[in-house]
């Protein structure tokens, strides 16, 4: 590199030097930081460490389902005895603030990866006097601690011990987890303390922490670890609408708003009266600016049949806004994942 030249030539004019070509910059950062592939509807973007995504949407549209799934692609191997699983085999720290993660689901999604890759075990895989059935259960649990020694969890109950956490993923950091350093950092959901931090703001800034400050240091801290450690961050973050509207919870108590469809039955078209709706951009704009990432979800009143008999999936969309790519995805969410609707 020019900069070791200089320094051992004693020239810092040779530390200026133009020693590599635009095609050898590419690659080499294409090499340093290779793109991440997320599973479905998250592929489309291109992300690498250091991007800041935003999966924004109202309850039950799949947002902490998909943080799930995307933990359980990092912490997967990319392959383990000899079996491909396509993982990354990297730590993930998942910072939950609604405080409503289930573990259930991901031990579940996670053991469903890990069987489809066990069903290509091959004879020769087994050892004597062992089942194939003793051998594959002992191969996935082995598997399972493995990949869940990669998951480190946080709880926060309020700001305060948030940026508390994310002082404490600096020096996880540092340590290394496993050996390598954190890729994932997961927050579910970022406005989960607004109404608390807006409603105890001090009437004059100098007299305590504003909503506007703890935002700051919640992006401070998150650029710090940035600068420390490359990491994809992937934020959940649900709506506030804007003063005079309504939100869909409010519709089913709304008389008004009912459509007379016989003489008996009364029903409201939930879906029509959401699209009335005007969202409010809560977050500060430090906030908003940092997001390198948007994606919006949506969940739609039609239904899809499932594989199970008697049993109808909801449809749910997707649609990126930052960077715009003009198009909108349908999925249904399913024990394995996710299922994109064609």
């Amino acid at each position: 590199m020019a900069g070791q030249a200089g320094g051992e030539s004693g020239d810092p004019r040779a530390w200026l030097a133009v020693d590599e070509t635009a095609a050898a910059f590419i690659t080499r950062s294409l090499t340093s930081r290779p793109p991440i592939i997320l599973p479905p509807p998250l592929h489309r973007a291109p992300l690498r460490p250091g991007n800041v995504v935003e999966i924004a949407g109202p309850s039950n549209s799949g947002k902490s389902h998909l943080l799930i799934m995307a933990a359980v692609q990092c912490i997967l191997p990319k392959e383990w005895e000899g079996i491909h699983f396509g993982g990354l085999g990297k730590p993930v720290m998942y910072l939950d603030l609604d405080c409503r993660f289930d573990v259930l689901r991901l031990a579940q999604i996670l053991r469903n990866r890990i069987a489809d890759g066990s069903a290509h075990l091959r004879n020769g895989d087994f050892e004597k006097d062992v089942t194939k059935d003793e051998f594959r259960c002992s191969f996935e649990n082995t598997l399972f601690s493995d990949c869940m020694q990669r998951f480190l969890y946080v709880r926060c109950y309020n700001s305060s011990e948030f940026t508390a956490a994310l002082k404490t993923i600096q020096s996880q950091s540092r340590s290394k987890v496993l050996g390598v350093g954190i890729y994932f950092v997961m927050i579910d959901s970022i406005g989960a303390f607004y109404w608390i931090d807006r409603a105890c703001q001090p009437v004059r800034e100098s007299k305590g922490k504003s909503l506007q400050s703890v935002t700051e240091t919640v992006v401070h801290e998150i650029r710090k670890f940035l600068q420390l450690q490359p990491a994809l961050v992937l934020v959940t973050k649900a709506p506030v609408y804007a003063e005079g509207s309504t939100t869909a919870n409010d519709f089913n108590r709304v008389s008004s708003k009912y459509v007379l469809e016989d003489s008996t039955v009364f029903r409201y078209s939930r879906q029509e009266e959401e699209r009335t709706l005007s969202f409010r951009e809560y977050m500060p704009s430090i906030w908003q600016s940092f997001v390198t990432h948007r994606i919006n979800l949506q969940v739609e009143e039609a239904e899809v049949p499932s594989a199970q008999e008697n049993e109808v999936l909801s449809t749910h969309t997707s649609e990126w806004v930052q960077p715009s790519l003009k198009t909108k995805e349908k999925f249904s969410i399913v024990d394995d994942g996710v299922i994109l609707i064609p």
